[in-house]
């Protein structure tokens, strides 16, 4: 009886929600918003990459290309997942092997051309891509070996982890990777990812060994014993370095959990992490997402756990992938659209979407409840985020991250509150995640912090660039008050002095960039504007 309740009280909620939804837009309107995307988004003309430094492309493109190796694009322009920085290129190799890398450097070399490389393009500043050069797509390159007996798998860099997830799953799942399973390996390890595991710490910490070519074509086998210096340059160095052609990975058990979810006030949370959380081994998993709607604006926190429980009777299925795309899209890109919908998002979160969620044996079940269920350590984490895709033309979701010192948490959100609400920022995610010290050359957490993810929507125009720009000179400066700093695979909207205060290292990481590779082969649009 009580089962049948709930599913009354869901679908009535959801009723409740179509009922207002088709009182406010037409059933086309409503289509478009869920709508599956036609291909990539093509929202900017090419205006990237070149306006840091003077490139002679007439130059470039009177260059013979490369036979040896297979040209996915020659010439034309790029763009990465956040459609604002289309720019123009030489050309894209689709690399296959490790003598295609070392071919097309030569080349590179020959014709005083930059190399960059690329996976899915997530980051947003031109981190994998330069007006003029080449961009080695790493995509095909994705081999994975599991080597059971040294509880390790071996990959190439085009490796996603929805793959890996795959190859490792039912016995073992991935120790550390980043919250959804859509990136590649080598991306991950270029800005030093980091996801739902607060025991595991960033990507850096469960990796064994790494093979890297460098800008004259040399290997080096790399880790935290054999040549550190350089493995502490490579991990969080955004393929300034050179190009990662293996890693070999710690992997973990493939671990029984049970689900777990409160609602709270954020000023509770650091509380119970150092109390409760942090002391707990048994919880493998964990995140919060701080509320997006105008009445509970960064002031309610739901947090996600994720607590081991005895999985010998517990039968790991395939994993499978995520189900009610177009409503979840549908829910997302409402949001957009104004207080109302972000309200509905909301209470959608806390009260209906996790009984979307795959949940591969019922909590009722096995002891007699429905509230919670059983997943594997696969399961969270298998999550390719398709809804997060949509056909809207005129505007884009761009990501933010900022790493704050543990003490500052609540002083923080309360100054992050008054920039988004002063600059009327469209805010439709914000998580919260655990890091610890990380000691990569670069590191964004210099000691233990929480991370804050924000997703944000902005228009594709002039006007919705200097909106996104302004709040993010203002939630830099925020950060850099609060002591902490801000993630930089995203966009450049930060000036130099911005850089050198929230990273005082970063002269003498330019400096190591130049020793290793003098002739700066490997150059991208991030490199191009803050080390010249």
């Amino acid at each position: 009886m009580k089962k049948f309740s709930q599913k009354l009280k869901t679908g009535v909620s959801v009723a409740a929600v179509v009922v207002v939804l088709l009182g406010v837009y037409s059933y086309r309107k409503l289509q478009a918003l869920a709508a599956d995307p036609a291909g990539e988004k093509d929202c900017s003309p090419a205006v990237g990459g070149g306006e840091h430094a003077k490139i002679d492309l007439e130059r470039i493109k009177a260059i013979a290309p490369l036979k040896d190796v297979k040209w996915s694009q020659l010439g034309g322009s790029i763009n990465d997942a956040s459609c604002l920085n289309k720019t123009e290129i030489y050309g894209a190799v689709d690399v296959r092997s490790i003598e295609d890398i070392a071919k097309t450097l030569a080349f590179a070399r020959d014709n005083k051309l930059s190399v960059t490389t690329a996976g899915v393009r997530h980051s947003m500043g031109g981190h994998a891509f330069r007006k003029g050069g080449i961009v080695l797509d790493m995509r095909s390159f994705n081999k994975i070996v599991l080597n059971e007996s040294a509880r390790s798998v071996t990959v190439q860099p085009g490796a996603t982890w929805h793959d890996i997830q795959n190859a490792l799953h039912p016995r073992f799942a991935v120790r550390a990777m980043q919250s959804t399973d859509i990136f590649t390996v080598g991306g991950s390890i270029s800005v030093n990812a980091h996801g739902m595991d607060h025991q595991a710490g960033a990507l850096a910490k469960s990796i064994k060994s790494m093979k890297v070519m460098l800008a004259d074509g040399s290997l080096r086998t790399v880790s935290a014993t054999e040549n550190p210096d350089l493995f502490n340059l490579v991990v969080g160095g955004y393929g300034l370095f050179g190009v990662i052609v293996e890693a070999e990975l710690d992997i973990a058990d493939n671990l029984v959990y049970q689900t777990g979810r409160r609602v709270m006030d954020y000023k509770e949370f650091p509380a119970l992490f150092a109390g409760e959380i942090e002391k707990d081994g048994n919880i493998g998993l964990m995140y919060g997402h701080l509320s997006t709607a105008p009445s509970t604006f960064l002031k309610e926190l739901l947090l996600y756990t994720y607590t081991k429980v005895d999985g010998t009777d517990f039968k790991r299925q395939p994993l499978g992938e995520v189900n009610g795309t177009k409503l979840r899209r549908l829910t997302i890109n409402l949001s957009k659209q104004g207080p109302l919908f972000q309200e509905m998002k909301w209470l959608s979160e806390k009260h209906i979407e996790h009984r979307m969620e795959n949940c591969t044996v019922t909590r009722a079940q096995a002891i007699g409840s429905a509230e919670a269920c059983l997943v594997n350590r696969n399961d969270p984490m298998h999550d390719s985020v398709p809804y997060l895709r949509n056909s809207l033309p005129d505007d884009t979701d761009i990501l933010h991250e900022y790493f704050i010192p543990r003490s500052q948490f609540v002083s923080f959100v309360d100054g992050m509150r008054k920039v988004l609400t002063d600059n009327k920022t469209n805010l439709l995610n914000a998580s919260v995640r655990v890091v610890h010290q990380e000691n990569n050359f670069l590191t964004y957490s210099p000691e233990p912090a929480f991370s804050l993810v924000l997703y944000i929507n902005q228009t594709t125009d002039e006007e919705g660039n200097r909106q996104m720009k302004k709040a993010t000179e203002e939630l830099i400066d925020l950060t850099i008050a609060h002591k902490g700093r801000f993630f930089l695979p995203y966009q450049l909207h930060y000036s130099r002095d911005q850089l050198q205060r929230s990273y005082p290292q970063i002269n003498d990481f330019f400096a190591a960039k130049r020793k290793y590779d003098p002739v700066e082969l490997f150059t991208n649009t991030f490199y191009q504007k803050y080390a010249s």
